[in-house]
């Protein structure tokens, strides 16, 4: 049967397979991106040995988060590199299998470090799924459904968030069990399969580099683009700082003071605000669809300030409160990598689009590795606590109410060619 055949709703088979292809490949990012809190602290505890304590654990974790974004920042790169030079299908496979298979790896790791490096190429392929799925989306399907896809593929993350967390749940991750759940994150291997068989390379693409050769990293550094990628890396570090430098330290807290040793409270937490996520990345790109990108920005900016300041500030007891201000959190919080695949893509023409939304967002993991080491693994260490380092890294949403101010408004604009 031909992929084009056509759908009731007008829509054609092939566009559906797209699709699919991303919200899974981004749904099982959800899972990478949802291990680290999990087995962090109990796989460190295990490899430093028995007698490691929470400080000498601490700043082991910072660098474990560290090596994730960088991971994901360089994967980014260099998959969008090669998406936009050699097809959005076919590179793809590769990001999949690259955070697959790595994942799987550090099932092995007998220290630290090997932890350490297998998270980082592992990161690297999820980095790359990103601007690979949310380009080939974009370019395949009509601009009218964009803030819906936007908030599909930015919910698909945070339901693998929450598949991770609720296994974790009913299996708690403890020093003596972390490992098994390594091999869980290797189980994307299997969409490749479905990536190779299925999934159409996009013709926009491919009638843009017939067009013209692409030379994507000179070109989005260059001209009219070079503004737009600055602008876009500086709002993309703003959420990635204020969810690695401080929401994703929710578990760590939970463990160390509020669980008072039941390792479900750290997943219960989790659970809690991957469902938040999952609606907050749903409805911003749909505001943004329907009152324009940066009035929305700028709220999610304040309210997301004035919420995790709470929870860190304000909240002392692990009861359903805590649980039910953690999930507003996550969904405000989160509700950023809803409309970063609404707006990134309209930054930038077809022949760069995958490396130039992929360097944007991902640059911004390098800003929010530098803060995860140099800012919360050491503020735990020098406040005493994960709540009081989350507070004041979470003061990066006010960089994000400024700079929105200074970058171009695309709604109602078509994508640029």
């Amino acid at each position: 049967m031909s992929a084009e055949l056509q759908t009731s709703q007008g829509i054609s088979r092939s566009q559906w397979l797209v699709l699919s292809a991303a919200i899974l490949g981004w749904m099982f990012d959800g899972v990478e991106i949802g291990l680290a809190p999990l087995m962090g602290r109990p796989a460190l505890q295990e490899l430093l040995g028995s007698a490691s304590t929470d400080k000498d654990v601490a700043p082991w974790l910072g660098v474990l988060g560290a090596m994730f974004l960088l991971g994901a920042a360089l994967g980014g790169v260099v998959f969008g590199w090669f998406g936009d030079r050699y097809g959005r299908v076919r590179t793809m496979i590769f990001s999949v299998l690259t955070y697959s298979l790595f994942t799987g790896a550090a099932y092995c790791a007998r220290e630290p470090w090997h932890l350490m490096a297998l998270r980082f190429v592992a990161s690297m392929g999820m980095g790359g799924q990103w601007s690979l799925g949310v380009a080939l989306v974009v370019e395949c399907w009509p601009g009218i459904a964009r803030p819906m896809l936007a908030g599909l593929i930015g919910a698909a993350a945070n339901v693998g968030f929450l598949m991770i967390s609720t296994v974790a749940f009913v299996f708690p991750v403890k020093p003596d069990s972390w490992r098994w759940i390594m091999l869980a994150g290797a189980s994307p291997a299997v969409l490749v399969f479905f990536i190779a068989l299925f999934v159409p390379e996009s013709e926009r693409w491919k009638a843009a580099v017939k067009s013209r050769k692409a030379s994507p990293i000179r070109e989005i550094f260059s001209g009219s683009l070079r503004n737009k990628t600055l602008i876009a890396i500086v709002l993309s570090a703003v959420a990635l700082l204020g969810t690695w430098g401080s929401v994703q330290w929710v578990p760590y807290w939970v463990d160390h003071s509020l669980s008072k040793g039941d390792p479900t409270c750290k997943s219960l937490a989790q659970i809690w605000s991957s469902i938040g996520a999952i609606v907050g990345c749903v409805i911003a790109p749909l505001l943004g669809g329907r009152f324009g990108r940066r009035p929305i920005y700028f709220g999610m900016c304040l309210i997301s300030l004035v919420t995790v300041l709470y929870m860190f500030l304000g909240i002392s007891t692990f009861n359903w409160w805590f649980l039910a201000v953690v999930c507003v959190v996550g969904g405000v919080t989160a509700s950023f990598y809803g409309w970063l695949p609404l707006y990134l893509p309209e930054l930038f023409p077809t022949r760069v689009r995958a490396t130039g939304q992929g360097l944007s967002f991902n640059f911004g993991r390098i800003i929010a590795a530098i803060g995860v080491v140099l800012g919360t693994g050491q503020l735990a260490g020098i406040f005493g606590g994960y709540d009081k380092a989350g507070a004041v890294i979470s003061l990066v949403y006010l960089v994000g109410l400024v700079a929105i101010w200074f970058a171009p408004e695309t709604h109602g604009q078509p994508l640029p060619e």
